[in-house]
This record gives C-alpha cells, structure tokens and sequence, in this order.
C-alpha cells in the first residue's frame, strides 16, 4: 500500500527522495525520507551492488507514493571509497553531495550512541535540511577524473621522499649504536660507495660490525637506492611534463598550464608550482582571497567570549599538503625573492625578534603569498617586487 508523502507544508516544491549512503566494506545501509520530519526508512544493500541499490531508489518512490521521475537526492560521508560512487549518482540523474564528516553536528550533552543504523538516518535528516537551505554540514568539492589522475604525480613525489628519508634514518641509527656516522647529507648513500664504506667501518675495538648487522644495512640501503631511481624518474617526468606545458600550451592541460606559470616566478621550483597546480589552482574555482586561504587551512580562529578574547592560531582545517608546501616556499621566497614587498614586509614586522616571532610572521607570509600566487596564475598580477625567470 502506496504511502502518503511527507511533504513539509511551508515548502511549496514537489516531493524529492532523500537518501543517505552509509557505506562500509560489505553493506550500504540507506537511510530514505520525503522530509526532515519523522523516522527514515533504513534499507541494506550489498555494497558495490549497484543494480540493487538502484532497484531500492524505485521501491522507494512506489512506496512513498512518488512520481517515477521524482527527484533523488543523495548523500554520503567523505572516506575510503572516494569520488566513484558520486559520479555514477551523477550518471544516472541522482544528485549528490558528499559531507565532509568532520563538520556533522554532533550531541554533546550526555555518551552517544552510535551505530550504522543511527547514523544514516542522522544523515538523511541531515540532507533533508541542507535541501532546506541550512548550513548543517559542509560539502566536499569533488575533482574531474582527470584532475584526480594529475594530482597522483606530486603525490608520489612526496610519498616516496618521505619513504626515502625514513630508510635513511633507520640506518645512520643502526650504525651510530656501534658509533659509526654515515652522514647522507655527504652523498656517503649515494652509489655503491656507501657498501664499500660500509666493509671498511669498524667498531670501537676495530673489529668489523656484526655480520647480520651489515646484512640487514645493505637489505635497507637496496630499498634506499630503489626510492632514490624512483624519484629521479617521477622529478625527469615532471620537468618533461612542464617543459612541454612552456612550449605548446594549446596541448597541455588547465593545471600544467597554470603548473608552467607557476614555476617561471623565481624560488617555486617544479615541485611547487606542480603540486599548487593540481591541488588547488588546477580544477578549483575561487571567488575571493578569504577562500583561498581557508582552503588551505590558513586563516585564523579566533576565540571571543564577553570581553575577553584570544587568537587560537591558524585553522589547519584545509589541504594538508597546501598548507605544508606553502610554509616551506614562504622561506624559499625570502631567499630568492629578497627585494619582493612581501619579503621587505616580513622583516619589517619580525626586526631584531627571535625564531617564535619568526615562525608566527612565515605562516602569515605564506597565506599572503598563497593568494598572490592565486592572483598571479588568474589574473596575471605579478606580484609586487617579484622576479621572473626565463622559462626552460
């Protein structure tokens, strides 16, 4: 027996269908509502099953009463399974947003409980306002395929650095507990010269390092040289790929494009400029300065209660690797951009102050010069005092 709709009588607007996803490994439980009143309807479907999940979308419509043509709005949170499942929705004429799952309102006053069950019908009640025209969550941007695709280049880069640099460290530890100092940063990793220092080291008595010690060195050092050919590939790929962006713009991408841009200011290398590109300035569109640096997690927080009032520091609520990346091009900026007004304003405002000062002023630095960078590849607005290098 077909059900009546429950419409919400001050919203003029034909029916829709609410459905929130709440998806594990092995089963998507739906949550399914005509409106932010009343308990939602759960239903299971084998996760991955899409046929079946589509078949639960037209039992619903018969059993609420609506129009096969109805409109479905869906919804799920942010995690493992990614931008797939948005897309297919997408495909076939479902609209859907997916929730950033740290901004979901959560019951603070007593133990919550919390179960599959319960948190898809939060959810579809949830979305059911957000259609309303509340602010109830926030809604993850989702990138083209493409994009995604172009993000995994400097993505890789830094994975295998930070493998690279890991490896490295377990083995200078190995060896300085029998008091023996390879130091990397002297090129002693590099080639098959580190082996040959490896069978000459001695221990304090000059006797030779234990023979299962050496062996599990040079087992580390393989996986150090492998990271080492890996990231001289990717960075050769890189460079290639800009290269080509620099000669013949018309074949490259939006993202290598704005990539090529980037990397002609003196002091962001390749490595910055591509990582910007395919993070930020690549797909996303900004309408002011204020989201720019929110993005990356950048502005201020601040706390005011009555008359008194504090700064918490920067958000850190954005892209993680944005936010790494800019600080560390703040000081590259200071370097070789000295007669820039940003790096004059910087020194201005930390004087004869020490390393806190200094460390405060370089993330105020690296908002400022994040959007300058954003107006530079937008709006071709050089900025002020900065230096171009020729392109390769």
């Amino acid at each position: 027996m077909a059900r009546t709709p429950q419409t919400n009588p001050t919203i003029s607007q034909p029916p829709k269908l609410f459905v929130a996803l709440e998806l594990s490994k092995n089963t998507w439980k739906l949550g399914m509502t005509l409106s932010r009143i009343g308990k939602p309807r759960i239903r299971d479907v084998a996760a991955r099953d899409l046929d079946g999940f589509l078949a639960e979308i037209e039992a619903a419509k018969a059993r609420y009463g609506l129009q096969p043509d109805a409109p479905v709005k869906t919804c799920y949170e942010a995690g493992r399974d990614g931008f797939w499942i948005h897309r297919f929705l997408e495909a076939n004429g479902i609209g859907n947003v997916i929730v950033d799952s740290a901004s979901i309102e959560v019951d603070r006053r007593k133990r919550r409980a919390k179960t599959d069950r319960i948190d898809a019908q939060k959810l579809a009640i949830l979305l059911a306002r957000h259609h309303d025209g509340e602010a109830v969550f926030r809604v993850v941007s989702v990138p083209p395929l493409e994009s995604e695709c172009e993000r995994l280049l400097p993505r890789q880069l830094r994975s295998i650095r930070r493998s690279r640099t890991r490896i490295s460290n377990q083995i200078r530890a190995l060896l300085f507990q029998h008091g023996i100092d390879l130091n990397p940063r002297e090129g002693s990793f590099k080639g098959k010269s580190f082996l040959k220092a490896l069978a000459q080291a001695r221990q304090w008595d000059g006797s030779r390092l234990p023979a299962e010690l050496r062996a599990h060195v040079r087992l580390l050092w393989r996986q150090f040289a492998l990271f080492t050919q890996q990231l001289k590939k990717l960075e050769q790929q890189q460079r290639q790929v800009l290269r080509e962006a620099r000669r013949d713009a018309s074949q490259a991408t939006v993202a290598q494009q704005k990539a090529a841009c980037l990397s002609l200011l003196r002091g962001i290398g390749d490595t910055g400029s591509y990582t910007l590109a395919t993070e930020f300035f690549g797909w996303r569109e900004f309408r002011n300065r204020g989201q720019v640096g929110a993005l990356a997690g950048l502005t201020g927080t601040p706390y005011q209660s009555g008359e008194g009032g504090r700064e918490q520091g920067i958000s850190k609520a954005g892209n993680p690797r944005v936010r790494t990346l800019m600080v560390e091009l703040a000081w590259l900026w200071l370097r070789f951009q000295p007669e820039s007004a940003l790096t004059k304003w910087f020194h201005e405002h930390t004087g004869k102050g020490g390393s806190r000062s200094r460390r405060k002023a370089i993330v105020a630095l690296a908002r400022k010069l994040l959007i300058q960078l954003w107006h530079f590849v937008e709006h071709g607005v050089i900025p002020e005092g900065a230096v171009l290098q020729e392109a390769a």
